[in-house]
């Protein structure tokens, strides 16, 4: 006759504890180590010591624990302080440009190094960085401003090819 299986009664055998590694006990010994190199006060504890009221955060504040006078002391001597008087610092505003006038204005863009340059690299065929770009739009938006203030127009043939050329540019074909 075969016997019912029964669930086992009371403590079981616990399976024998896994010995650690080698390089497990290094592990924990590095962890211990950490532990005890942090103990002990903070940095700066002797000078300013915490108080167990700063501890709780009653709001109530002490008296500063650094020994010492808390009275002001004058840097100059009495009888030198009348002398002495603080001088107003004249604050320098910056010097405005002087204002050209647009035919002075315009041919100082004329004149311009670096809107030159730029003119070179764009019929060459190269690529402008946006920032370049955009100053390049700007002065050449300038420039049209003033020659319309001063009543100077390009030709029809001169507007027609510097349309065809601000085309092509635009475009990117030769």
């Amino acid at each position: 006759m075969k016997q019912p299986a029964r669930a086992p009664q009371g403590k079981t055998a616990a399976p024998k504890a896994k010995r650690k590694s080698r390089e497990e006990m290094n592990v924990e010994a590095r962890d211990r180590k950490r532990d005890k190199k942090h103990r002990g006060h903070a940095a700066g504890s002797r000078a300013n010591p915490v108080t167990e009221a700063q501890k709780k955060g009653n709001g109530n504040k002490k008296a500063d624990p650094r020994i010492g006078s808390k009275k002001p002391i004058p840097l100059i001597a009495e009888g030198q302080q009348a002398a002495v008087k603080a001088k107003p610092v004249a604050e320098k505003k910056a010097a405005a440009k002087p204002r050209l006038s647009p035919q002075e204005e315009l041919q100082m863009l004329e004149n311009d190094e670096r809107l030159d340059a730029l003119l070179n690299r764009l019929e060459s065929g190269e690529k402008l960085s946006a920032e370049d770009q955009a100053w390049l739009d700007q002065t050449l938006d300038r420039i049209d401003v003033l020659m319309e203030q001063l009543g100077i127009e390009l030709d029809e043939e001169e507007e027609d090819e510097a349309d065809e050329d601000m085309y092509r540019l635009l475009k990117g074909k030769d």
